[in-house]
């Protein structure tokens, strides 16, 4: 009887094993930034710090940004908007999560949170999981977080109680976090939120690094979704 039960352990142990190495393996496959992210954006002169990505604005107004990125995605793919919304004033951090998974990293805002405390209001959010992980973190935030934002995204809990500002950037054509499925997620979002449609725009072009499968061909150019991701952001945050 103790050998049977020994097998069973062993086996149910070695399944485990097979599972992690497989979910690493395939972490390891990642979406790279593509040629466009190279033609706007010197990628050998950003500062990285202990957290990932920083981008430090010229004139800073003590407000900070920070970006999770989508899962399986570099982060320097989300480049072109953080190095955007530093020429706005903002400090912007761009973490590197486990494993570019955002779910393995939710609590990483914390520690950006903590080392740079010149920042005064933060404004936290992220890309498709990189949403959802951000949502994890704001259910017991910092004190600084002063507001929550999706690209391509929605929450995992139920923010409806909740005053915190909230924003959601869709794209009509996006094959992912669709249409339907951000309308569907709407009692999710507290009573303080802004939803923003992108006509034309997808799923892979909240990051630039191309094609993404099962997601739909964008009707505009990537950097055209970027630029109305930055601009309605910026007035997200100053209005918030």
């Amino acid at each position: 009887m103790k050998k049977w039960l020994l097998r069973i352990v062993m086996t149910v142990f070695a399944l485990l094993m097979i599972a992690v190495v497989g979910f690493v393996v395939y972490a390891q496959f990642d979406y790279e930034p593509s040629a466009t992210l190279a033609e706007k954006v010197d990628l050998d002169a950003i500062e990285s710090d202990g957290e990932g990505l920083i981008f430090q604005p010229k004139s800073p107004n003590g407000k900070g940004v920070i970006l999770y990125q989508g899962a399986k995605v570099e982060k320097e793919a989300y480049a072109y908007l953080g190095q955007s919304l530093s020429e706005q004033g903002f400090v912007v951090s761009i973490p590197q999560l486990p494993l570019n998974f955002g779910i393995l990293g939710s609590g990483t805002a914390a520690d950006v949170i903590d080392e740079h405390s010149e920042v005064e209001e933060w404004f936290l959010g992220g890309h498709s999981l990189g949403g959802v992980a951000a949502s994890f973190y704001s259910e017991d935030p910092s004190p600084k977080l002063s507001g929550l934002y999706f690209l391509g995204a929605y929450p995992a809990s139920d923010f409806s109680s909740s005053g915190l500002p909230m924003l959601s950037i869709y794209g009509e054509r996006d094959g992912l976090s669709t249409v339907e499925a951000i309308e569907e997620s709407r009692e999710l979002f507290s009573n303080n939120s802004v939803f923003v449609e992108i006509e034309g725009g997808n799923h892979a072009q909240f990051g630039l690094y191309g094609e993404q499968k099962g997601d739909n061909p964008a009707e505009i150019p990537a950097i055209e979704q970027q630029d109305q991701v930055v601009e309605a952001l910026v007035e997200w945050i100053n209005e918030s």
